[in-house]
């Protein structure tokens, strides 16, 4: 039996050029945060750090790294200090934000975070911010968007209340274009449904029952229903529920092939024979996927649930596409074929530390290790 985990942090990287809106964006996350908790660390270029004002007091724990770029200015080692912070069981934190300069490489951050031996983070994609009103300016000035813009998982084309439907309508064209499979939302001043990068945390009755009400209470009986409901406008959320296993060789060849606007896939797969003693928990933002084992609960039923989360995508198509990775039906026991179709799977299993003492089993040596996702991000940045 697989020994508990410890519940990961997702770590979210809010990246765009000078005056695209980040802060904004993250102000609203705040404000709208449905008693989650996230931890923000603000990373200001210049030694006054306005953003990290901006932000003070609205979130759980804050670290500032002023005065430099974050990804020049620390490797892996040291943000893993500051993760260190945010990740401790007092801070009870449920979400971490790293706001990037204006002037950061968000695909440094992005190979940080990855390479990152903080066992309590799991990478929560890029957002990329892009400013509807000045993009072609800044595109002409600043030519290394394009290649943000190839390694994000989600888009923000924010301000688009600052240029005309056709405008609009082409911008998209161009970000989709450059952004690839990566979702683009269109915003006003950063308002953007804080589900599509997180899950309302569900906190014990005593804890939400007994406080005292906030701003963002005062903030969503203002906004009303209809502002909520404008927010979820913006994306599409797709619900698959199984009782057949899943073929792992068909269901990864299903998330390779992921359409263009899929931004996140959670929930749990049932591979039956290719593992009867778990299911398997699946965290998939942009590029990245990671399964982890968890063992079936006595008398649970074994059921596949996902839910997909996207811009412009296809509900039935992604329905039927899931349908067809139903696993035929076969013996009990896995045989030599499931078996190796089960390493497309655990390729993306990431090995626990406390993990380390436990026996595995040695890989077969016929089986070649695929490019696992910062070698994906790499090639899209070399593409661009």
């Amino acid at each position: 039996m697989t020994p508990p985990r410890t519940q990961q942090i997702p770590v979210v990287v809010l990246a765009g050029f000078l005056g695209s809106g980040k802060t904004t964006l993250l102000n609203h996350l705040l404000r709208n945060r449905a008693g989650t908790r996230i931890g923000v660390i603000v990373n200001d270029f210049g030694s006054i750090e306005i953003d990290a004002m901006t932000v003070a007091g609205q979130v759980g724990s804050t670290v500032s790294l002023g005065n430099g770029c974050l990804c020049c200015a620390v490797d892996a080692s040291e943000l893993d200090t500051f993760l260190e912070t945010l990740t401790r069981p007092s801070a009870r934190l449920d979400l971490i934000v790293i706001e990037a300069s204006g002037l950061a490489e968000p695909q440094e951050l992005v190979r940080m975070l990855l390479a990152s031996e903080n066992p309590h983070i799991l990478y929560g994609g890029l957002v990329e911010v892009v400013d509807a009103a000045e993009f072609d300016g800044v595109r002409e000035r600043h030519p290394e968007i394009d290649r943000h813009l190839a390694v994000a998982d989600l888009v923000v084309l924010n301000k688009t209340d600052r240029v005309g439907e056709a405008e609009r309508e082409r911008l998209r064209a161009t970000v989709a274009e450059l952004s690839g499979p990566a979702a683009v939302i269109s915003a006003v001043q950063g308002r953007i449904d804080p589900e599509l990068l997180f899950d309302p945390a569900l906190r014990p009755d005593g804890e939400e029952k007994i406080r005292q009400l906030t701003f963002e209470d005062l903030l969503r009986e203002e906004a009303g229903d209809d502002h909520a409901g404008h927010l979820h406008a913006a994306y599409e959320s797709v619900d698959f529920t199984s009782d057949v296993p899943l073929d792992p060789r068909r269901f990864i060849a299903f998330l390779d092939s992921r359409p263009e606007g899929l931004y996140r896939i959670k929930g749990f797969a049932d591979f039956g024979a290719g593992d009867r003693d778990n299911r398997y928990a699946l965290h998939a933002v942009g590029r990245f996927l990671r399964f982890v084992p968890q063992p079936w609960a006595r008398g649970e039923q074994r059921l596949t649930q996902l839910v997909l989360i996207g811009a412009g995508i296809d509900a039935e198509a992604l329905r039927a596409g899931l349908t067809a990775c139903h696993a035929e039906p076969g013996p009990e026991t896995p045989d030599a074929e499931t078996e190796r179709a089960m390493w497309g799977v655990l390729r993306y299993v990431q090995q626990e530390p406390e993990l380390e003492d436990v026996q595995q089993e040695p890989e077969p040596e016929d089986v070649q290790q695929e490019p696992g996702p910062e070698d994906v991000r790499e090639e899209a940045a070399a593409e661009a």
